[in-house]
């Protein structure tokens, strides 16, 4: 029988390449034209001395510390409450990092902000304040130990009006608060008008958290640190609760 021959092979076709995307001139100069345009209004905003301070406060060394504290004792018949202690300087970018920390803190209305600081930055000591006012938090001049007792710290310049944020305000034995006047540390064309707006800005809040207008009156007459006698504090309503009377 004869052999049929094999069928004829068919060619395989060549495989055909994707067309290469190849960008054009213009596609190209728009790119780089945005991306430098970003970034050197990356580098404008930075180079800006308090726009560098907030960033390095944010990101690299916060000034402020606050941690959670679950029960801290206010004095003998305290039954004790939870409380966010923060300590250290108020810095540019305070008030936000606050705010995250009483966020993942979760404290209610009645609880306690624990306060130690030399003071900082006006402006975010005003936004603490409101932010304790807003969640109906009370506010201590204070440290805490293990056991939740507290012991007594000072709350000076600018922690004075986060302080006054609180409701109630409480007067921790031997803790001290210290005022002086406020002064803006940028340059000013006229240092008398600048100092004039921020007593009144400060006064208008201060009136707002219901403290006495003497306690402006004290900042005013120094700029060094007046320490407030616990029944000065008292009579300007600073202190609204004194644990122990002075």
């Amino acid at each position: 029988m004869p052999i049929a021959p094999p069928p004829p092979k068919t060619p395989i076709a060549a495989p055909v390449e994707a067309p290469r995307f190849r960008p054009s001139i213009w596609s190209i100069t728009l790119f780089v034209l945005l991306a430098s345009g970003i970034g050197i209004r990356a580098y404008r905003d930075l180079s800006r001395p308090d726009a560098f301070d907030y960033w390095k406060d944010q990101y690299v060394s916060p000034s402020l510390t606050a941690s959670l504290i679950a029960k801290v004792y206010l004095g003998s018949s305290d039954q004790g409450r939870r409380t966010l202690a923060v300590g250290g300087t108020i810095g540019p970018a305070a008030a936000s990092l606050f705010r995250a920390r009483l966020d993942e803190a979760g404290l209610a209305a009645g609880d306690l902000v624990l306060l130690a600081s030399p003071g900082g930055d006006l402006s975010q000591a005003v936004i603490i304040g409101e932010i304790i006012r807003s969640r109906g938090l009370a506010t201590a001049v204070g440290t805490a130990d293990a056991s939740g007792r507290v012991k007594p710290a000072y709350c000076a310049s600018a922690c004075v009006l986060a302080y006054a944020g609180g409701k109630p305000r409480f007067g921790v034995l031997g803790s001290a608060l210290g005022v002086h006047r406020f002064t803006t540390t940028k340059p000013t064309s006229d240092p008398v008008a600048d100092t004039q707006r921020i007593a009144g800005a400060v006064l208008g809040y201060m009136t707002k958290m219901g403290v006495s207008s003497s306690v402006v009156e004290a900042m005013s007459e120094t700029r060094e640190i007046r320490w407030l006698a616990p029944k000065d504090a008292l009579a300007m309503n600073l202190v609204t609760d004194p644990l122990n009377k002075p």
